[in-house]
């Protein structure tokens, strides 16, 4: 099934202004919102054709595109290449609010010497109907991790050294003998790093790491669905 022209689908004419494009989109999204047509599929199709189409023409180089190409042009395996529902763009829609917050906040051990990815942290948002349509900017409390200033992240007291790894040797990495094979793989004892702390700082218990409360200030764009996610880094 082919799909329909993004500007028919808003109802607004090719040469439509941003805010013609905004207001439209609002009113098709305020209508059709699955929160308030629940079990209702039709509004379902339509809600998703809006987003589709607000998230092409608002955006000026994919409008561009589309103008030129048509959906050819900002679908992912289209002749423009742009990308369209598929990429980028999409993860502004994609999944948001469940996945949050990656790397930045830091610590640990992956490898010899480097830093661990942090963990991901998960945070449930509740929008109201007018919120999930015409965007939102929240403010989100959580607690993450931070560098300890009482050993500045090396996990040992203040004034005493860690010891060599009596596990690997200091080299950070064990070998197993499978059979014919020999894997190599990080050491479960110090993490890669070739030391282990032998009189660990009373701050962080040897962590190098403490908790700390933050604050983030999150947009969620509009026209957000039950479920959807967004990822912040």
């Amino acid at each position: 099934m082919s799909k329909r022209d993004f500007y028919e689908v808003l109802g607004v004419a090719k040469g439509a202004s941003a805010d013609e494009l905004k207001k439209a989109y609002r009113r098709l999204a305020m209508k059709h919102h699955p929160d308030r047509n629940p079990d209702d599929s039709e509004s379902e199709v339509k809600f998703k054709e809006a987003k589709e189409a607000y998230e092409v023409l608002s955006d000026p180089q994919k409008r561009a595109a589309y103008d030129q190409y048509g959906h050819a042009g900002v679908d992912q395996s289209g002749m423009g290449g742009m990308g369209g529902m598929g990429g980028q763009g999409a993860q502004g829609f994609g999944d948001i609010f469940g996945d949050v917050f990656g790397d930045i906040f830091g610590g640990g051990r992956q490898r010899q010497g480097g830093p661990y990815r942090g963990a991901d942290l998960r945070y449930e948002l509740a929008l109201t109907l007018e919120e999930a349509v015409l965007g939102h900017e929240a403010e989100i409390n959580f607690q993450s991790l931070k560098e300890c200033s009482t050993c500045h992240g090396d996990g040992a007291k203040p004034g005493t050294d860690k010891k060599t790894c009596g596990t690997c040797g200091g080299v950070g990495q064990i070998r197993r003998q499978g059979g014919v094979f020999a894997v190599q793989q990080t050491c479960p004892d110090c993490r890669g790093e070739g030391r282990i702390v032998e009189d660990p700082c009373k701050d962080c218990n040897g962590q190098g790491r403490v908790q700390q409360s933050r604050t983030l200030s999150v947009k969620v764009p509009e026209g957000v669905d039950t479920g959807d996610r967004i990822r912040l880094s």
